[in-house]
């Protein structure tokens, strides 16, 4: 009927053919708009997607399980060997090179055997220098990674030898071809008083001397080699040197405990002497002059034993195997002033006694094995016990694991197995990422983020708790700036500015926003920072000097006639305070030293530190919260002005009617009704100030640290992936774990924005009748 009746209508035609066409023509254009937006909508969800899964893909592998496959096996490679099948002895060392294709196992005759890894073949043979008659009874290796051997001999003598490999490419394909070398002498080094076989050994290798420690009989004797080299000939002259050790408590030749391990730190202050089933003896040696008792003390409960211990890498701390299957960490706390040695954490293989501790000789893991044959991997940071596998039907008699942590060789029963160990990133755990953490020489478990270092002995100390605590804090001082600021700015514009003034206002504060982060954090880093700490006072000052001059002024201008306060139209007084901010401040700065002079006797730093005890950066989060808070200005202004001010004005004028004040309307009306917007604003804000990366990064210190304190420094995750995604190797542990501090960024972002979506959504519903 109504299109009938517009068709019946006098005068007018709607179905012209240039209607029809624009009708038509605006209908598509409808149609786009509506699909172009859609589209636009999914597209930004599908990149929200893709960016989530890719992160998700880069983390996942942190998690993957552990595995040890076998590649083959084969009889050890003594059967190779033409000798009577009676005087065949299991290797004494077993030991494997960096490709893991050559493996190397040490007889008892002194020969030293290299063969393929993957098939039992032998490659090569190499003797030792022993004298006549005798045989080697121990090897031990420096330090786990090292190359620098020692053979004690049923003489009381030992050889000390390097074993390394040398890799050629003749036809473009890699040959490995093993290498023996003598670093000081060919000839064995006599130990003094020594005639019987070397019972234990240990040696520690450093710049200026080599240290000897071996025990015979219950008999303990350290050797000092000093050496001095030669800069124009590269020659080194040794000197060998007799300690005399104290005498430890119960060791006796005729009975008594006996000494089962020697152990030497790479540092050369501790001499380790594990005797009888439990009692370690810490010696210090750092003076070798004066070498001392340190400590004595029972490593496991009374009528538990100790089998085996060892260095972890990098020889801080000890890994201590007993006859209950436990594997237990210690290593030295320092304690009122003292070191002492200190049960860490322990891991468990099962119920049967351990055998053999292995080290890996680039990573804070081991292997370990039982005497029925079972295996272990543990890494010791994260507190995690990866895999444990039975591998061999027995004891094994020799176990060895490449330097790249990714294959193991072990020898049992005449059979030689190699086996390929997957285990990518076994540093990461819950607890190594959002716990405490007892690192290595640390006087107590603390959050700690320290991804790299000089050297390979380095413990990687992987927690993201400094880095989202640093970001929260950072965020929190710049909003605890931008926040108020903005608020006040937005209501004021919006509600009670006039029109003319907020047509100028409005944009310029807008125009702040962009301005590029790099530029602010260039000029907080090199012109606040220094300008906050010299004039520290002057900052806190304005505090005071703004706000009063501020009421000052306008008690003036209260009490100056209408006539004159007329004068300025309503809306245009926020004009004025613009001199009166700028010379409040000014008089804040100018006065800064004699306030500093006055109160806190010429260094406000000074006083903060040695009165308050609180330490004061340059570059602190007082920087940050003042350059960051900045930025976020902007964006949190404009958002809530325009929500303030497009509450409707029949609202405004209704209220005012009945009788309410303009400041009543603001709070009861005005306010509730845009609190939406002003809730959506400061989330946004929000964030910005999360995900700022250039002016934390140039701003503040970048320590990761977990300090409230507003003087001092700290580094965000955003920050933290800006600084160190550069120097991470592709597909390594601190690599994922990067994408993993992104993937927790992106995961903070998304539920702070939904929770802030959920809670606009109630205060629209709630506030949608006034």
């Amino acid at each position: 009927m109504y299109q009938n009746s517009m068709d019946n209508s006098p005068g007018i035609d709607f179905n012209t053919p240039a209607l029809k066409k624009y009708r038509s023509l605006r209908f598509l254009k409808d149609r786009l708009a509506r699909w172009g937006v859609a589209s636009g909508g999914l597209g930004v969800i599908v990149a929200i997607l893709l960016i989530f899964f890719y992160l998700l893909y880069e983390v996942l592998p942190l998690f993957n399980r552990a595995e040890i496959t076998r590649v083959a096996s084969y009889p050890s490679a003594l059967t190779f060997v033409d000798e009577p099948v009676a005087t065949k002895k299991a290797p004494i060392f077993l030991a494997v090179e960096e490709q893991a294709e050559v493996a190397m196992q040490a007889e008892a005759s002194g020969n030293l055997r290299f063969f393929s890894s993957q098939t039992g073949e032998w490659l090569q043979n190499e003797l030792l220098p022993i004298p006549a008659g005798n045989e080697v009874v121990r090897v031990v290796r420096d330090a786990a990674g090292s190359n620098l051997m020692a053979a004690g001999l049923t003489n009381g003598e030992v050889i000390l030898f390097d074993q390394g490999y040398r890799i050629t490419w003749p036809d473009d394909r890699r040959k490995i071809t093993p290498e023996v070398s003598y670093p000081y002498e060919r000839q064995p080094f006599a130990i003094k008083d020594f005639s019987a076989p070397v019972a234990q050994l240990a040696i520690s290798d450093g710049e200026e001397k080599l240290l000897m420690a071996a025990s015979s009989n219950n008999h303990l004797v350290m050797e000092v080699v000093h050496k001095e080299a030669d800069f124009l000939t590269e020659s080194i002259t040794v000197e060998q040197q007799s300690v005399t050790l104290p005498v430890i408590s119960g060791l006796s030749a005729q009975g008594g405990l006996d000494i089962r391990r020697l152990l030497i730190d790479p540092e050369q202050t501790w001499l380790y002497v594990l005797s009888g089933s439990n009692q370690l003896t810490v010696i210090n040696i750092s003076d070798i002059d004066r070498p001392y008792i340190h400590e004595t003390l029972n490593l496991t409960a009374k009528g538990v034993d100790v089998t085996t211990m060892t260095f972890l890498l990098g020889g801080v701390s000890l890994l201590v195997g007993d006859s209950e299957g436990n594997i237990a960490q210690w290593f030295m706390v320092r304690e009122d002033g003292r070191l002492n040695l200190h049960n860490i954490r322990s891991f468990s293989l099962g119920s049967d006694p351990i055998d053999k501790i292995v080290p890996e000789h680039r990573r804070k893991g081991f292997l370990a094995s039982d005497v029925k044959g079972q295996v272990g991997l543990y890494y010791t940071t994260a507190n995690r016990s990866l895999l444990v596998e039975p591998l061999a039907a027995g004891r094994i008699d020799q176990m060895a694991v490449a330097p790249r942590g990714n294959y193991l060789i072990l020898a049992s029963q005449g059979e030689t197995q190699f086996l390929k160990i997957d285990n990518e990133h076994p540093e990461i755990s819950w607890s190594a990422l959002w716990g405490k953490v007892w690192y290595e020489s640390y006087n107590q478990p603390d959050y700690i983020w320290q991804s790299s270092a000089s050297n390979n002995d380095f413990e990687p100390k992987l927690s993201l708790m400094p880095l989202s605590f640093g970001t929260l804090k950072a965020a929190f001082y710049a909003m605890l700036l931008a926040a108020p600021l903005a608020i006040c700015a937005a209501i004021y514009t919006a509600y009670f500015m006039a029109p003319g003034m907020r047509r100028k206002v409005k944009p310029v504060i807008e125009l702040m926003e962009a301005l590029p982060t790099v530029i602010l954090g260039f000029l907080a880093g090199l012109w606040l920072a220094p300008l906050i700490e010299n004039q520290l006072v002057g900052i806190f000052a304005l505090l005071l000097f703004v706000p009063a001059g501020i009421l000052m002024f306008a008690f003036a201008w209260d009490g100056l006639p209408a006539t004159i306060r007329h004068r300025i139209p309503d809306g245009m007084q926020a004009g004025l305070l613009v001199p009166v901010v700028l010379l409040s401040g000014a008089l804040a700065m100018s006065l800064s030293s004699s306030l500093e002079l006055w109160l806190f006797d010429g260094d406000m730093r000074t006083w903060l530190t040695t009165e308050l005890g609180i330490p004061y950066d340059q570059r602190n989060a007082l920087v940050v919260g003042l350059a960051m808070g900045f930025a976020v200005i902007p964006t949190i202004f404009s958002i809530a002005e325009d929500a303030i001010f497009s509450v409707p004005r029949h609202l405004t004028y209704g209220s005012l009617a009945l009788g309410a004040t303009p400041w009543q309307t603001l709070t009861r009306v005005v306010l509730l009704t845009a609190s939406p917007g002003i809730f959506s604003a400061l989330m946004i804000g929000m964030g910005r100030a999360v995900g700022e990366t250039m002016i934390v990064l140039m701003a503040t210190g970048n320590t990761p640290i977990m300090d409230a304190n507003i003087f001092e420094g700290m580094r965000t995750l955003a920050a933290n992936i800006a600084v160190e995604m550069p120097e991470s190797e592709v597909g390594s542990s601190h690599y994922r774990i990067l994408f993993l501090a992104a993937l927790v960024l992106f995961l903070f972002t998304f539920v702070v924005n939904t929770a802030a979506e959920m809670v606009r959504h109630r205060l629209r519903k709630k506030y949608s009748s006034l």
